[in-house]
């Protein structure tokens, strides 16, 4: 993790060359705390017509909350496992007047079933946060619905102890934000 008060998208290949060095955080899973967020998508087709390059272009939270770099987007192909993310925060979440922290995820799984597409990925050293997170649209029956399945714990002793009175509550806040955006990007479709 590092804490710039300038934006730092025009420094985003640094950071990734940088993260791309960096190992997953190790964790089990079965001592994660489990949180999973669903919205309903208003929408009458089924999971195949969807046009999902928005999910797997990593656009799924509002730019005021998070901008990122992708190291396939570098690379000009598509998403793959192993694949790098750099991401930025903006604590408070306005582009302008907030810290910039940066820090790095890693794909380890890409979700092509006939009924569910997404992805998931894992932190790397130095997240704020540690474990895994999936994000899928899912079929269920006649519904579509987007997911937000997170395994996680904090990452340092900072996020730990600000944890029930700042970051459980930040991360809230962005899980609704990142439901509702990925909701009208769907319905815009």
């Amino acid at each position: 993790m590092k804490i710039y008060l300038s934006d730092q998208k025009n420094k985003f290949i640094k950071h990734l060359d940088f993260l791309k060095t960096k190992k997953v955080m190790g964790f089990d899973k079965s001592r994660l705390m489990v949180k999973t967020s669903s919205i309903d998508i208003d929408t009458s087709k089924n999971i195949d017509p969807l046009n999902l390059d928005f999910l797997f272009d990593y656009h799924i939270f509002p730019e005021n909350i998070m901008t990122s770099q992708k190291q396939w987007t570098v690379e000009n192909r598509k998403i793959k496992l192993g694949d790098t993310i750099v991401q930025q925060v903006y604590m408070p979440p306005t582009r302008i007047f907030s810290q910039k922290i940066i820090f790095g995820v890693r794909i380890n799984e890409i979700i092509d079933q006939s009924d569910r597409k997404g992805f998931s990925y894992e932190t790397l050293e130095g997240h704020v946060e540690k474990g895994v997170s999936t994000f899928t649209i899912e079929q269920l029956d006649d519904k579509i619905i987007f997911k937000i399945q997170t395994f996680s714990t904090p990452g340092n002793v900072v996020t730990k102890l600000l944890g029930p009175i700042f970051t459980i509550p930040y991360q809230s806040f962005c899980t609704k934000r990142a439901m509702n955006n990925v909701k009208r990007q769907l319905e815009n479709r």
